[in-house]
């Protein structure tokens, strides 16, 4: 009964000294010891050590000190990331670019190459690039602009029929400074976007083609990026998403790419050579009177990833001019060489319509898989030169065979393996 009653006591003193704010030290004795008491159910005892340690946890039940809690670290916020751009393969190239660029309208320039044109602007920022005989013996070239557009670009000069048809594979915005009667024509009838937009500096000069002061006409017309674009959208031109004509892959390795290699093609009055390189594996672009090519808008040669060279019928227009201009067999089919990753197949072209693209076979009969980048075709009339030679593939290195492990060398006096048993 007494023991009962001392009990309690101390128990009521206990729950006094927790109410009051804390347990004196010495005042109640928790834990082993000769006179402690058993402690209550749920309270937290001290460390062993015997001293009260301040920063121990609070007991269960009783609401800690303010001052005494330890605050929560804030949070980091972590930055939020950014979406990942969607890419497409432009339809004209290969390259991987927004779907915006991916999107854009067409336009198609005809450039001037006559002696004194050279050297023309706006080359390297092409999709593609058209080369076909014109009267006299003179090339032109057709600059087809799509995921990329020009700081400059020019001479532009007269259209011709036959480009015409190439540049409505595209429905093309189709640039140039008046025309062959025959195309004029056609581009009365059919450019408003039957088969191209009609972009004629007749109609738009001074305002998006200018001529230059450096340069006598008719070899002075130029435009740029800004003017080309208001243009196309002035003629009537819109961005829509276009489907690609020709399949495209990345580079080889540099292992599968040949050493050198050389495509030549002769007009009358330029003759034309690509010598590839392996390793940029483009082929670098040189014409009559410049060994390389150099693109003044960027001061870099021209060097596009494949080149086509095309064989054509091509015939005198007799439309009543004394201007000697050509009409070509634009339909149809004919013998190509396609040149790409230093490799060239002999194969076929193709084109069903007017407005049909142009696709490239294999002697197979299987589409050719261009490399992602510029493609220039050059059109050359029947019996023309054409000279293509590749490049030697790069002999494979040979592996070194490790050296064999010397046997070590037995003691002497030691018996060799092979010695016989005495």
């Amino acid at each position: 009964m007494r023991r009962s009653v001392k009990t309690a006591a101390a128990t009521l003193a206990l729950a006094a000294a927790v109410v009051g704010g804390g347990v004196a030290t010495g005042a109640v004795h928790l834990g082993p010891g000769p006179d402690a008491l058993p402690a209550p159910a749920g309270l937290v005892t001290a460390a062993a050590s015997g001293s009260p340690d301040p920063a121990a946890s609070p007991i269960v039940g009783v609401e800690a000190s303010p001052s005494a809690a330890t605050p929560s670290p804030s949070p980091t916020p972590r930055p939020t990331p950014l979406p990942t751009p969607v890419l497409v393969p432009a339809p004209l190239t290969g390259r991987l670019v927004t779907p915006r660029i991916a999107a854009q309208h067409p336009i198609a320039l005809m450039i001037d190459d006559a002696p004194a044109a050279r050297p023309q602007s706006g080359f390297n920022a092409a999709a593609v690039v058209w080369q076909a005989p014109a009267e006299g013996g003179v090339p032109r070239y057709m600059l087809v602009f799509q995921d990329q557009m020009p700081t400059d670009v020019g001479p532009v000069r007269s259209a011709r029929y036959y480009f015409i048809t190439w540049a409505a594979e595209w429905k093309a915005v189709y640039g140039h400074v008046g025309g062959s009667p025959q195309a004029m024509a056609t581009l009365r009838a059919k450019g408003n976007g039957q088969l191209v937009y009609n972009a004629d500096e007749f109609r738009w000069g001074g305002i998006y083609y200018r001529r230059i002061r450096t340069r006598f006409a008719p070899h002075n017309v130029y435009s740029d990026a800004k003017s080309l674009q208001i243009m196309a959208t002035r003629v009537g031109a819109e961005n829509e998403p276009l489907k690609a004509v020709w399949r495209f892959a990345p580079d080889v390795p540099l292992a599968a790419r040949p050493s050198g290699g050389i495509i030549r093609v002769e007009y009358p009055y330029n003759a034309i050579t690509y010598r590839y390189d392996r390793a940029s594996n483009t082929y670098k672009r040189g014409v009559k009177g410049y060994t390389k090519q150099i693109d003044p808008a960027d001061g870099k040669q021209v060097a596009p990833k494949n080149v086509v060279v095309m064989m054509m019928s091509f015939a005198p227009l007799n439309d009543g001019s004394s201007k000697h201009r050509l009409e070509a067999k634009v339909t149809g089919s004919g013998k190509a060489w396609i040149a790409t990753n230093g490799r060239t197949i002999v194969g076929t072209w193709k084109k069903a319509s007017l407005a049909g693209p142009t696709r490239f076979y294999d002697e197979a009969g299987k589409p050719v898989i261009l490399t992602v980048g510029q493609t220039f075709i050059q059109v050359m009339p029947l019996g023309s030169k054409v000279t293509v030679k590749d490049g030697p593939l790069p002999l494979p290195r040979p592996i070194p065979t490790p050296a064999a492990t010397p046997s070590p060398t037995p003691a002497a006096g030691a018996a060799s393996p092979s010695a016989s048993p005495h």
